[in-house]
């Protein structure tokens, strides 16, 4: 991985474990502090050259590929120090073998560095093993999304699980907890809502439903309720950026703590109260493996901080409905 630099140029040869990817997402991982914005900009504008000419976002990187790089500012900002505090201890390991293996991620901590953050998931996974050769990413959790994340030791098993996941519900079995506000009355519901992706302003990626978004598939079903609240399990049968969370805001059922979609005054009071992030968490995966032919079925329980304040939920006010976890 070339070390980039904000004075100079930098010029990287493409290897046989790196060959295969696509330039913006070789770009994004290896570009570690610098906005993704940013990342693309410098590819419209051709300052990025592969074998001495433009390349397209969507270039397919090759075995000896040259790349030169421009000088890039990277940004500083505290989540950085924030996340390596966080990640001075190893991250837990719910399941390893020879292809893949599946971390238990803490909510506050992105899956990867990249728009202007320098620090992540798979970087602490390198520093935790420093004789792996290869550690990339299956598929992504927001930030604020703990739970199970799987991530390649091999480049054909993360092309088997890439295209799994390309597929949406058909082969992997993704379910996350999420505590709602309101009171959600049915046991289960289908929701088939298309989404749209855009970005804002500033670069930070939004999602709204729109008619003319790509076709999204949620199963919701409750698991207990209270006055204000309700615990429900989120089936995901479609993988859309930020799929959960837009759904359950559109069906006027934010996600507690949720700071993008979520009822904001809402949020402020849920703080006073003991819930500090957003209360979603991939709790349960099953799915084929990559390499064998066999399933792999994984459980990451709720983090402690998000079981207590079910537990404060149950304390202060009426359940009339399922268990609290």
């Amino acid at each position: 991985m070339p070390d980039i630099s904000k004075n100079s140029v930098t010029r990287a040869l493409i290897s046989d474990e790196e060959a295969g990817q696509r330039l913006d997402n070789y770009l994004l991982r290896v570009c570690k502090g610098v906005p993704k914005s940013h990342v693309y900009r410098i590819l419209r504008s051709g300052e990025v050259r592969v074998n001495k000419k433009r390349a397209e976002a969507s270039y397919r990187l090759q075995r000896g590929d040259e790349l030169r790089l421009p000088p890039l500012r990277i940004a500083e900002k505290k989540d950085e120090a924030d996340a390596g505090a966080m990640m001075r201890s190893d991250l837990p390991i719910l399941f390893e073998d020879d292809a893949l293996l599946a971390v238990n991620k803490p909510a506050g901590i992105a899956v990867h560095g990249g728009s202007g953050v320098s620090f992540g998931v798979i970087e602490a996974l390198r520093r935790q093993r420093p004789q792996a050769k290869f550690l990339e990413l299956a598929h992504r959790l927001d930030r604020e999304t703990s739970g199970i994340l799987l991530v390649g030791k091999k480049r054909s098993a993360l092309t088997a699980l890439h295209d799994m996941f390309r597929e949406g519900g058909r082969q992997a079995d993704k379910r996350y907890l999420v505590l709602v506000a309101g009171r959600w009355l049915e046991k289960k519901r289908d929701v088939r809502l298309p989404l749209y992706k855009y970005l804002l302003d500033n670069g930070e990626r939004r999602v709204r439903v729109a008619e003319d978004g790509k076709f999204s598939h949620t199963v919701f079903r409750l698991l207990a309720r209270w006055e204000r609240f309700s615990l429900l399990e989120a089936q995901l049968k479609t993988g859309r950026t930020h799929q959960i969370r837009v759904h359950l805001a559109h069906l006027g059922f934010p996600i507690a703590g949720d700071e993008k979609y979520g009822d904001f005054a809402l949020n402020k009071s849920l703080q006073r109260e003991g819930l500090k992030r957003m209360f979603l968490h991939a709790w349960q995966m099953d799915f084929p493996h990559p390499l064998k032919d066999e399933r792999v079925a994984l459980e990451a329980p709720l983090p402690e901080a998000l079981a207590a304040f079910l537990t404060h939920l149950t304390a202060t006010e009426e359940k009339d409905y399922g268990e609290a976890f």
